[in-house]
């Protein structure tokens, strides 16, 4: 073992990199068998196999199809409907029924994939995302091939009950087989996939993405124990949505002035259709981009972002329903000149 394999297993393991970290593993372990350490390369296997890693035969070359997801406390503001259903896959789960295979479909930004990771601190699982990157290739056949190979490497987690496998964006490599755009080697990885799918251990937990549902093969969606809707946001709840994530953000970023009246005449006069990943990029950036000096100028940030220019007079504000109070706010004056202004017209 040289000076820079202590230095990597360090680096990967501050980093995170569960794969990085089980590959530089592997590779010190080589070095003793090699080196006719065969004791101590065998009880690093050991250890390897004692955790959630996925470890290669001796001597095997090749590079894991998976990235370990790191979780993170980060909330997830769900509308109830969404939150019942999710209720209902944990239930399912913990029947231990082998109801195992979910799908999460909905547009990009309505929070798929930071639902399985809620659902990984509630079932205590980890997450494996697949890399569609390294399954997916140009050579005919080998995309299936690489499907049928990571089904096995998935096959060898030595505590299958303790994940979550995690096919972000399925349409990678699963399309409609009769649909005449699809290319033969994709419509032969999703036959392919339908196999696997059937044989999957039922301790495994696998839940697959899209925001292309209605394209998929039919044969597919049926080897899905369930579909979950994440489309399913209405207007008032996003609006509550909103709300909460303003009042999130001022706490993270220590802003002590609320106006929630304000805030929500600025979101009931936007005619954006925004996803609830957008609103929290939206809310989040006019919140972090505000003058740390003046502790209202996010809501201008707000206005611009959800509405557009800020009108230069009083009086145009005042048409769409503002106040006297939230027109100074809004166009950075005193009320005495705000007042003046409306009583002059201007």
């Amino acid at each position: 073992m040289k000076k820079r394999n202590v230095i990597n297993l360090i680096k990967y393991y501050s980093e995170g990199n569960d794969t990085a970290f089980r590959n530089e593993s592997i590779e010190i372990a080589k070095d003793f068998d090699q080196s006719g350490d065969y004791q101590l390369a065998e009880y690093i296997m050991a250890l390897l196999s004692n955790a959630n890693m996925l470890t290669p035969q001796m001597g095997e070359d090749s590079e894991s199809f998976f990235e370990r997801i790191q979780i993170t406390g980060d909330p997830l503001w769900l509308p109830d409907s969404i939150q019942n259903d999710l209720i209902g896959l944990v239930n399912a789960i913990s029947h231990h029924s082998g109801i195992n295979k979910f799908m999460f479909q909905g547009k990009p930004g309505t929070g798929k994939t930071e639902a399985v990771k809620q659902l990984a601190r509630i079932l205590n699982r980890d997450v494996y995302m697949v890399n569609f990157a390294s399954v997916v290739d140009s050579k005919l056949g080998n995309t299936a091939k690489n499907i049928v190979d990571l089904f096995r490497e998935m096959s060898h987690f030595p505590h299958p009950e303790n994940l979550i496998i995690l096919f972000d964006e399925i349409d990678a490599i699963a399309l409609d087989r009769t649909n005449a755009s699809d290319h033969r080697e994709m419509g032969r990885a999703t036959s392919t996939i339908l196999k696997e799918l059937d044989r999957l251990n039922n301790d495994i937990v696998l839940i697959a993405t899209t925001n292309l549902y209605d394209y998929f093969d039919k044969a597919l969606v049926r080897r899905f124990d369930a579909v979950i809707d994440f489309d399913k946001y209405t207007k008032e709840d996003l609006s509550e949505i909103s709300e909460k994530m303003f009042d999130t953000y001022l706490s993270e970023f220590k802003l002590t002035f609320r106006d929630i009246r304000l805030f929500r005449k600025i979101i009931n006069l936007s005619s954006i259709e925004a996803s609830p990943g957008e609103l929290k990029h939206m809310i989040k950036s006019s919140i972090a981009f505000s003058n740390i000096n003046d502790e209202v100028d996010y809501f201008r940030r707000l206005y611009i972002s959800f509405i557009g220019d800020i009108p230069a007079n009083s009086a145009s504000l005042k048409e769409l329903g503002f106040t006297v109070r939230e027109i100074a706010i809004l166009l950075n004056k005193s009320k005495s000149v705000v007042d003046r202004e409306l009583k002059e017209g201007k």
